[in-house]
């Protein structure tokens, strides 16, 4: 396996230095070591993975440097855009190093929603002409790799990708400071949630922890999952497939339960959301300040404002809340109150370490959920 430090200092070497991306779980250790190790100047955790390849850009044009771009292949599916539309070298030629997390790597277990990617993370990059190459667990042999495509990546003017398997980097963990943490854990405000929500409810819960606590409230309660689409995949689009939903279903109390990562990615969905005003439409951001799901990484959550953004987004209810009583109070006036009704819930990190998942496939979900919106 190799050390997070002796692959940030190699690159450092080669005149790397600047990182910019979405944490991804395999990654982690390298994305807690940029973190703990650069500046705000050098590296920045960006809304989306498509933002990060324009900031290497942006970095290259200003200093004729390469940077960095880090993310889950997953990730792909926002970065094809600005990889083929500006960055290739038939366009701008920007060279920059893209190191991706192999998720759903072909014969190593993996949750359904990496499977498909996982598979053609290869061909997808050589459709777009990214060059690319696995990287080694040994570092004797990774080294000299991580030189070539610096090389690569400068005399062709034009990314080149590093793709990482799991397992590939030793343990490092972010030492962060927990002292400001908020009372309530997500799975605490899920349960106060399910309490005071119209029973009749129909949920979408954002990709991660989220869902899996979701899935696992109603495991403790005994309740049914066919209220609940857990967005397993599709990282901050659960509040787009929830206005679908209540958009068709006008009658029907739709909840959307998001986080501060998942709305950051795509922030631009509150802006239809307002604009469409669906009155059954209830959007909860459980914002902790982190990607808990993959690391503990900072988001930006508690630097930006919400509530403000929902406002200027003509959402008509707007609210916050921190602990159990303002949690309840709040929910308790929601129900009173126009939609789409937004809410904040601040939350500390963390999940527990027996959390299970989802027993079901997302095709045995998908069946019990249109049986359960098909009900009148």
């Amino acid at each position: 396996m190799i050390e997070a430090k002796d692959f940030f200092d190699a690159l450092v070497r080669e005149n790397v230095d600047f990182f910019a991306g979405v944490p991804d779980s395999l990654l982690k250790s390298f994305c807690a070591y940029i973190t703990a190790n650069t500046d705000a100047k050098h590296h920045v955790i960006t809304a989306n993975e498509g933002s990060a390849v324009a900031l290497a850009a942006g970095y290259h044009l200003a200093t004729g440097r390469i940077g960095l771009v880090y993310m889950q292949n997953s990730g792909l599916g926002n970065a094809v855009n600005p990889l083929t539309s500006l960055a290739d070298a038939e366009v701008y030629g920007v060279p920059m190093l893209l190191v991706i997390g192999w998720r759903g790597e072909p014969d190593k277990k993996d949750e359904p929603q990496h499977v498909k990617m996982g598979k053609v993370t290869s061909d997808l990059l050589s459709s777009i002409n990214i060059p690319h190459a696995v990287v080694p667990t040994d570092w004797s042999e990774a080294k000299p790799l991580l030189k070539f495509a610096i090389e690569q990546a400068t005399s062709k003017q034009g990314p080149f990708a590093l793709v990482v398997p799991k397992g590939t980097f030793e343990t490092y963990s972010l030492k962060t400071d927990e002292s400001d943490s908020y009372p309530l854990s997500r799975e605490d405000a899920l349960g106060i949630i399910l309490d005071h929500i119209d029973p009749k409810s129909f949920f979408v819960s954002t990709t991660g922890m989220p869902s899996r606590e979701l899935y696992e409230c109603r495991e403790q309660r005994e309740e049914e999952h066919a209220t609940d689409f857990l967005t397993v995949g599709s990282m901050g689009h659960a509040s787009q497939i929830a206005l679908g939903v209540a958009l068709q279903q006008s009658e029907r109390p739709v909840v959307c339960i998001d986080g501060d990562g998942a709305a950051i990615m795509h922030l631009g969905g509150l802006s239809t959301i307002g604009s469409l005003k669906p009155g059954n439409f209830t959007h909860v951001v459980l914002n902790n300040g982190a990607h808990d799901s993959v690391g503990g990484q900072p988001t930006v959550g508690f630097e930006i404002d919400f509530a403000a953004i929902a406002r200027g987004c003509a959402y008509p209810t707007v609210l916050r809340a921190d602990d159990e009583n303002t949690l309840a109070e709040a929910l308790n006036a929601m129900a009173e109150l126009p939609g789409p009704r937004f809410l904040e819930v601040r939350v500390h990190k963390g999940a527990r370490s027996d959390l299970g998942r989802p027993k079901q496939s997302p095709q045995e979900l998908k069946e019990s959920i249109m049986e359960f919106l098909a009900k009148s």
